[in-house]
């Protein structure tokens, strides 16, 4: 696969992809159209060797494998959540005229970006259908049906000095000026759109905004990737295509977990059971299961802060990523990262037997330091684990920065620990 479609298929992934839960659904067709086997965890595995499987709990994590008889994998680490607005279960608010939803802000997000952006609703939906069984489903509204309109500057005289955001008065969406609205009509309405209809009663959602502008190229000869949710579906699609582009007899597994943004602390979080229940049902001889995790590596992949070209003095001098100039590898003394001495000089030697460029980030001495999936899944797996990023710009933020040779540059790296 050559760059240029490899980002092309980058931002249609996405796109297409609005909630953890469209990413998982997008990126499990992906492998069943790749040779995959889907497996469910409620029923008994019986594996076979050389061929490939994937599993995924909550709707909203995966994990995908083959099964060769050499046990060495490289296994790569991912998320498959994104700051947003999330939807309050009971969300409707009517007053000043307007209809306005209640919203939840997800994991840090920089709330100031969501202001004055077209935004749409997406994720999933139970409900009672005319059997008395409990369904669920995907939605995706996708027209765009909010907006969150800022405070005019005339109202606000100190707005470009000192503005703050109250999360629970400032951010609700506008829907608009009909009082007449129902919600749960409307959730009807969106499942109508996709064919069910025999819904009895609305249950629960877990429904998130996202804004309605595509992800696209930017810069005078397309140098960055501009989309939502870079952090961290960049890094999904890279694994997803590194795994789906291996040979069957090449041990490598893809997981991509819920939650990180949160702490990971869920059943489809890094922190939660899920990747060690499948690799315990992959190996469920204990010697055979520890020799696996003892020559294996995970490499959690992950943004990283590239320089920001107007505060430089945010960095660390000597360990300052620039866009479009390779792979980042994290290191933190105080285990933020995993990275240690093994595991960095290995991805040193791959990444120079692929060409590939590679940078080192070190969070400046008297900042707080973000943490990623590698340090639960080395703690919890006991594991040789790396922490890489892609450079970043504006993270957390609704519309991120990256560039167009960094994620391609890692899938060739990927690609060469097992040539």
């Amino acid at each position: 696969m050559n760059k240029n479609d490899f980002n092309e298929g980058l931002l249609g992934f996405l796109d297409a992809s609005p909630t953890p839960f469209h990413a998982t659904k997008n990126m499990s067709m992906m492998l069943a159209n790749a040779g995959f086997e889907e497996l469910q965890e409620e029923v008994s595995w019986n594996l076979e060797k050389g061929k490939k499987y994937y599993v995924t709990r909550n709707d909203s994590s995966v994990i995908a494998f083959t099964y060769p008889k050499e046990k060495a994998y490289t296994m790569i680490g991912c998320h498959t959540d994104s700051p947003n607005l999330k939807l309050k279960p009971n969300p409707i608010i009517k007053e000043h005229g307007v209809v306005k939803f209640a919203v939840e802000p997800y994991g840090g997000l920089l709330l100031n970006p969501w202001f004055d952006r077209d935004l749409s609703l997406a994720g999933k939906v139970s409900y009672l259908d005319a059997k008395d069984e409990i369904k669920e489903t995907l939605i995706d509204v996708q027209k765009s049906i909010a907006i969150i309109p800022s405070l005019a500057i005339h109202l606000d005289r100190q707005a470009n000095e000192e503005r703050t955001v109250n999360k629970q008065t400032d951010i609700s969406p506008v829907l608009t000026t009909n009082d007449d609205f129902d919600f749960e009509d409307f959730i009807k309405w969106q499942l109508e759109k996709n064919e069910i209809r025999d819904v009895k009663e609305v249950y629960a959602s877990e429904l998130s905004f996202y804004t309605t502008q595509k992800a696209s190229f930017v810069g005078l000869r397309d140098d960055f990737i501009a989309s939502a949710r870079l952090d961290n579906l960049l890094s999904c699609y890279v694994g997803l295509l590194a795994i789906c582009s291996v040979s069957d007899d090449k041990p490598m597994l893809l997981v991509a977990s819920d939650h990180e943004e949160v702490g990971s602390a869920s059943t489809s979080g890094a922190a939660g059971s899920f990747l060690e229940n499948t690799l315990k049902r992959m190996y469920p001889n204990y010697d055979e299961y520890m020799k696996m995790i003892r020559t294996s590596i995970m490499v959690s992949a992950d943004n990283a802060h590239a320089i920001h070209p107007n505060y430089p003095d945010k960095h660390d001098k000597n360990h300052s990523p620039y866009i479009n100039k390779g792979v980042v590898i994290k290191v933190n003394s105080n285990q933020r990262y995993a990275s240690n001495t093994t595991t960095i000089s290995q991805f040193m030697k791959v990444a120079s037997q692929a060409g590939e460029p590679y940078q080192q980030f070190v969070t400046r001495s008297d900042m707080g330091c973000g943490s990623t999936i590698g340090p639960i899944t080395a703690t919890r797996l006991g594991i040789e684990t790396l922490d890489i990023g892609l450079p970043t710009y504006a993270m957390h933020s609704i519309r991120e920065l990256a560039g167009r040779e960094d994620a391609y540059s890692l899938y060739k790296i990927l690609l060469q620990f097992h040539l």
